[in-house]
């Protein structure tokens, strides 16, 4: 340290020498007039105070980095403290630690003795406790062995008085069925005569109004088939061709009496074609409202043979 000191103050020196002669080295100034005051101070003197003040900068700085370096010194040695007082407090706790630890097992190894003797003595009081049982248990099996063969004697009774009860209440209810059954039967052959009856006499009775019926529905067939083949008579052309001839043709009417179809079913070309010509003519044909009669027009079959 004492090496690095005189370093830093020769060090020091130099730079004040330097700045001492770089200032009295001055460039060629351009010749003024000079007027020199207070020049009872000679040049010397001016030289020696410069000196001095030097001196005292370089001592003051001397004593700075004196004091830097005590400083650090005392910095140094407040972390080394620190660092042996970290140390031991660390120290100190890993003793006290190992001791909570020894304690601890201590207490764990008496905990252990402690439960190994409560075991024992349960396991001798659980071997005596079953023994006890044991014979409890018997007795208790005997006494049971006992209850439960009066209890079966005692259901057997009941249960064959049970089942006598059961068969009577069998036998009775097995009459009441039968006779309800019979009553049943005999009602229900009765309303059967009756529902038998009565579904004749509505057969009879629906068989004359289809009758009646159907006779309308052909009688109005038969007049609505006159007026078609009238009309379409109207409308066919007939020639001297066509004598002893005929056609048969296929007619589908709407429920307006609109033709929508029409087709030949074979006979002769010329009478057909005549035959089809005055269908498509007519356009309409007459039909009935009432539905049944429609339905027997609808699709309609016609033989066309020209008379003269």
């Amino acid at each position: 340290m004492n090496s690095s000191l005189i370093k830093s103050v020769v060090l020091h020196l130099g730079i004040g020498g330097f700045l001492y002669a770089s200032a009295n080295i001055h460039p060629p100034a351009p010749k003024v007039m000079e007027v020199t005051l207070n020049s009872a101070i000679p040049e010397t003197e001016k030289a020696v105070s410069a000196v001095t003040v030097d001196q005292k900068m370089v001592e003051q700085k001397i004593a700075e980095l004196r004091k830097k370096d005590k400083d650090k010194k005392s910095a140094e040695d407040k972390r080394i403290r620190d660092l042996e007082r970290r140390a031991t407090d660390a120290r100190k706790k890993r003793e006290s630690e190992a001791r909570h630890i020894k304690k601890l097992e201590q207490e764990r190894k008496a905990k252990e003795k402690e439960t190994a003797e409560a075991q024992a003595q349960a396991k001798k009081a659980r071997a005596i406790e079953q023994k006890e049982r044991a014979k409890a248990k018997q007795a208790e099996k005997e006494k049971q062995e006992s209850e439960n063969a009066a209890k079966a004697a005692a259901d057997k009774r009941k249960t064959e008085e049970d089942a006598l009860k059961k068969a009577e209440a069998e036998r009775k209810k097995r009459e009441i069925e039968a006779k309800e059954r019979a009553r049943e039967a005999e009602r229900k052959r009765e309303q059967a005569m009756q529902e038998q009856m009565l579904q004749e006499q509505l057969a009879k009775e629906q068989a004359a109004r289809s009758k009646v019926r159907q006779q309308q529905v052909l009688s109005e067939v038969d007049k609505y088939r006159a007026l078609i083949m009238a009309r379409i008579q109207q409308n066919l052309l007939q020639d001297e061709k066509m004598k002893g001839k005929q056609c048969r043709v296929n007619i589908r009417l709407g429920f307006n009496g609109l033709v929508t179809q029409v087709k030949s079913l074979g006979g002769d070309k010329l009478v057909c074609e005549a035959v089809m010509r005055a269908i498509r003519l007519a356009d309409t044909l007459p039909v009935s409202k009432d539905r049944d009669v429609f339905e027997e027009l609808k699709n309609i079959n016609f033989t066309f043979a020209p008379e003269f």
